[in-house]
């Protein structure tokens, strides 16, 4: 019986661990998590999450009704319509940032993107309305700017 008693506790951790949460492994440095579940969050969603914004300026559409606000926080900017985000301005994302190298975008990003001259494009599924993830590529060919927004508006 002395043996059973090991091999049982064995079965019985080898059962348990795997209902145990999985550590979640860090993002980059600046990188927000699935920042995709961040569109559509209210000001109260941003506001309890990130606490007061350390810049909030407007941007002017061409038309009115583009007018948007955008609060301003290290992990990057949040553009608001009305009372929710519907772009974000990220400085990093799927281990792609700000000022890495044109050629970096479609490893990081796989083969679902879109590519112009001086951007990449790429949906993103799975959420209540369509989002895009776009990267823009600056003169000296490297990303000046990543944008995740709802491409319904």
């Amino acid at each position: 019986m002395g043996i059973y008693r090991p091999l049982g506790c064995l079965l019985l951790l080898l059962g348990v661990f795997p209902l145990l949460p999985a550590q979640e492994s860090p993002a980059p440095e600046g990188e927000i998590l699935e920042p995709e579940t961040l569109i559509g969050l209210t000001l109260e969603g941003v506001y309890s999450r990130f606490g007061v914004p350390q810049e909030v300026y407007a941007v002017r559409g061409t038309d009115e009704w583009q007018d948007d606000v955008v609060l301003v926080y290290p992990q990057g900017d949040f553009y608001v319509y009305r009372d929710r985000v519907w772009q974000l301005g990220i400085p990093a994302v799927r281990g792609i940032r700000v000022g890495d190298n044109r050629r970096a975008v479609p490893l990081a990003l796989g083969q679902n993107i879109q590519e112009g001259e001086d951007y990449f494009l790429l949906p993103i599924s799975g959420r209540p309305w369509p989002i895009h993830l776009r990267v823009n590529i600056g003169n000296s060919g490297q990303v000046a700017e990543i944008f995740m927004y709802r491409s319904d508006f």
